[in-house]
């Protein structure tokens, strides 16, 4: 293992890689040079999860990584046949965003159910202008995905009164199929998106789901951009079909600056930072080395994704 090859891709790349860095050969590369590590790998650390470079640069034949880490939940800009049919063992960062991201949820269903935007924009205008807010105890929400993060979502949303419907693939103690979704849509007041992007997931939020939410209900997507279909979305804001909603992820990042999705009124939007806290890329580091120590010794390693599926199942 003292011989074995541990290529990072990232242009900004962990400081702390101690443990990696006493035991193998650590290069890092960038888009441009990446083409050239990978044969030479045997291990890849994909520390830039928002570039399509490893899914563009795979070798479909020939020498390529044993194991591949991406530094996050999503490793939908990872897929590719090549690796999905590989042998090749793909691993991601859960455990590290969970919470986070619930704590992000639950702060804008605060913030929405409080108006505190309102209250920021007449305090802005020095108006002294009383008004009622909505009671979170007892509102129901839908949180479809039922991994990790969706879970989290839950017990957080549950703890301040909200009843849950977690929603999944499937349907298994706790967990709605995804076939129960239209008839809940109805009746909920949050309806928040935390799945995978896969090829049945992509664009399932579109104007038939929007046009069965009631018009007080909000919108939340903490999961990935093209689960939304954001012109549909657009058109049910500006006709006030939805109360509101929430953007984390967006088909194409960074939102340019001449999106029209900045001036969609109803629509609080943030740059793709739900997960992120103070130190995260030092958990995301020190998760990497754990799971590489097991990896040298032969043991066998967390977070093991099915590819076909694309992302890591739960038992």
């Amino acid at each position: 293992m003292s011989e074995s090859t541990v290529v990072v891709f990232g242009d900004q790349p962990p400081v702390h890689l101690d443990r990696v860095a006493d035991r193998a050969k650590v290069l890092v590369c960038d888009e441009h040079s990446l083409p050239q590590a990978l044969p030479a790998a045997d291990v890849l650390l994909v520390w830039d999860f928002t570039s399509d470079a490893v899914r563009d640069a795979w070798p479909g034949e020939g020498p390529r990584p044993a194991w591949v880490h991406t530094a996050s939940a999503g490793v939908d800009r990872l897929l590719c046949p090549e690796l999905v049919t590989s042998d090749t063992v793909l691993t991601n960062a859960r455990g590290v965003f969970e919470q986070p991201i619930a704590e992000y949820v639950a702060g804008l269903v605060i913030s929405m159910a409080k108006d505190f935007h309102g209250t920021w924009e007449l305090q802005r205008q020095r108006r002294w202008q009383h008004r009622e807010t909505m009671r979170l105890a007892g509102t129901r929400a839908v949180v479809v995905g039922a991994g990790p993060i969706g879970r989290a979502i839950e017990s957080t949303l549950a703890s301040l009164g909200v009843v849950v419907d977690l929603v999944g693939r499937t349907a298994r103690p706790g967990v709605r199929g995804g076939d129960e979704l239209p008839e809940l849509l109805p009746s909920a007041d949050w309806v928040v998106c935390a799945a995978p992007l896969t090829d049945a997931t992509r664009g399932m939020f579109d104007r038939t789901i929007f046009d069965r939410m009631k018009s007080t209900a909000r919108f939340i997507n903490v999961g990935r951009g093209p689960l939304v279909v954001e012109k549909d979305l657009t058109a049910a804001l500006v006709a006030r079909r939805i109360g509101g909603a929430a953007l984390d992820v967006f088909e194409h990042e960074p939102l340019a600056s001449n999106d029209p999705l900045w001036d969609v009124p109803g629509l609080f939007i943030s740059p793709h930072m739900s997960g992120d806290t103070v130190g995260w890329r030092d958990h995301l580091a020190e998760q990497f080395q754990d799971n590489y120590e097991r990896w040298c010794a032969g043991k066998p390693l967390l977070n093991i994704v099915d590819k076909r599926l694309g992302y890591v199942p739960v038992d």
